[in-house]
């Protein structure tokens, strides 16, 4: 009975060292000395709840489990001390749509627009030989040439009208008032990469004032002496005195090089010719729908502006000389700052034109001396 006892107990202190994770060596010696066997090695055997149980490794997932509340706890008190404090999240706006400050300051305003339309139709050429000024319209198909004649005569005319067809036209001035001493004058556009209808020496002899009013271009028949009505030795008051290229701002990026190519061609030309070139970007309203709500809003627009430098590569000109326009389409009413904008663009191109005369004069001046 007594050494069941003992085995009991031995049993007991067996199964607590594998409970607590001891060493094996210990218990077993302990049960082969219960036999009698002699015991090789006591020193183990010290504790089983001493050095054994120091000795052995903590209990799987325990070390791990407190290392999870002392992060916890860490972090609970990082919060802690950081109440009290807003948190700093980013906010992602996108694009940016519309730049704080304009690139180019207007008057979108009722008054500019008097003040502008008095300005335009009070102008005259400084060349008292020139009763008008001409300005000649160049630019691909449908670029809206025609269109931006049609709407600049409309501010003037108080309502929305629509020419079909129009070549030279004279800008009719306010009821009771002379007409302006401007006439924009229109020509077929080209197409893609090439001229079509019309070659580089039908354009030159236009800005020459040598082709007659109401000619009929053809790429087979170039203007020449044997045309009709061909004006052999022109006044100064025949010629063209700036150019204005037109360019559909929502095509820019689908022109061709070839168009590059082309005006580069035409813009050596024609500045040989000591004419001033400058540029129309037309249906801005297309490429920004915050112009297309609100015109006065043209110069606050990351859109219009990339689309102006783009036309300016393609030109082979700085974007001073390029200026956006938004013309009437299908509105029955007119819109004060779209006005505006359309009367900037004449303010810009008679700019141009003055400049034309100022060269001119010295010029003339020096051939009646030799």
């Amino acid at each position: 009975m007594e050494k069941l006892m003992h085995l009991l107990f031995l049993y007991c202190l067996v199964s607590l060292g594998f409970r607590f994770g001891c060493s094996t060596t210990t218990t077993t010696a302990g049960l082969t000395s219960m036999f009698g066997a002699p015991v090789t090695s006591a020193a183990p055997s010290t504790s089983v709840f001493g050095a054994a149980l120091a000795a052995a490794p903590p209990a799987f997932g325990l070390s791990s489990f407190n290392s999870g509340i002392t992060s916890q706890s860490q972090n609970d008190g990082t919060k802690e001390k950081k109440k009290g404090k807003p948190i700093e999240i980013p906010v992602f706006t996108g694009l940016q749509t519309k730049l704080e400050t304009p690139w180019r300051n207007v008057l979108w305003t009722e008054e500019q627009k008097k003040n502008m339309m008095k300005t335009v139709s009070s102008y005259r050429p400084s060349c008292k030989d020139v009763p008008h000024a001409r300005v000649l319209l160049l630019g691909p198909i449908r670029s809206g040439k025609s269109s931006f004649i049609s709407s600049v005569q409309s501010v003037f005319s108080g309502r929305v009208t629509n020419r079909a067809m129009l070549q030279s036209f004279n800008i009719h001035a306010l009821k009771g008032e002379d007409n302006t001493g401007l006439v924009l004058c229109d020509m077929m556009g080209f197409g893609d990469g090439e001229i079509t209808g019309l070659t580089l020496h039908d354009i030159l002899s236009v800005i020459k004032g040598q082709v007659p009013e109401g000619h009929k271009f053809s790429a087979d028949q170039p203007v020449g002496p044997e045309t009709e009505g061909y004006v052999k030795t022109p006044s100064l008051s025949n010629k063209i005195h700036c150019v204005a290229f037109v360019l559909d701002a929502s095509k820019i990026a689908s022109y061709s090089k070839g168009f590059s190519s082309t005006f580069k061609q035409l813009r050596e030309h024609i500045s040989e010719l000591g004419v001033h070139q400058v540029a129309l970007l037309t249906h801005v309203d297309k490429i920004c729908q915050e112009t297309a709500n609100d015109v006065s809003q043209v110069y606050r627009s990351p859109s219009v502006r990339d689309t102006m430098n783009s036309a300016g590569a393609l030109l082979g000109m700085s974007t001073s000389y390029i200026v956006p326009v938004k013309n009437y389409s299908s509105e029955l009413d007119l819109d004060v700052n779209a006005d505006v904008l359309l009367l900037s663009a004449i303010d810009h191109i008679l700019h141009y034109v003055d400049l034309f005369f100022q060269d001119y004069m010295p010029r003339q001046t020096r051939q009646k001396l030799l």
